[in-house]
């Protein structure tokens, strides 16, 4: 079994404000994403089951489908969920520059309070994946620290913003 992918990132805003911004709709377009990227399109089901289906466009003009669905919340602790590429019609794909990224990968991410701030911490690693799969998952960590590293600077960023106008 490969090593996981951890990230964790010391945000300046309270928990509950974290929390929300990270399971509401009318929130993830202004900040989910890598650097460039927009969300064009999402449906969010926050649920024990429930799903968050979103479109990806990339600043190239490329557009990317995935999908999450929720295995656990224990809110505004932790979301479990299995993510995967998939179709505008939510079936599931295999990445468009990967064909051995693993099907499914498996998240967890918590948010702890420290006082004022909250501390996000995130772990990835590939579910139900064959070997040659979990390697190309480990291979992948550098560009996976780029891309969370940009996705959480957006929110970081979107956070100031709601922290300032309150």
């Amino acid at each position: 079994m490969s090593k996981p992918y951890t990230i964790q990132r010391l945000l300046n805003a309270p928990r509950p404000l974290v929390w929300e911004v990270y399971t509401q709709p009318q929130h993830l377009p202004n900040w989910f994403g890598p650097k460039g990227s927009t969300m064009p399109h999402s449906t969010l089901d926050f649920r024990v089951g429930g799903t968050f289906h979103y479109a990806m466009k990339t600043a190239e003009g490329m557009e990317l489908w995935a999908k999450w669905l929720f295995k656990e919340i224990a809110a505004p602790e932790k979301i479990v969920l299995l993510q995967h590429f998939s179709d505008p019609q939510g079936g599931v794909t295999r990445n468009p520059w990967a064909p051995l990224w693993p099907l499914h990968t498996l998240s967890t991410t918590t948010f702890k309070a420290q006082g004022e701030q909250t501390l996000l911490s995130l772990e990835w690693a590939p579910h139900d994946a064959t070997a040659e799969e979990a390697a190309v998952f480990a291979a992948a960590h550098a560009s996976m620290n780029q891309g969370w590293s940009g996705t959480l600077d957006g929110l970081e960023s979107y956070l100031s913003l709601l922290v300032n106008q309150s």
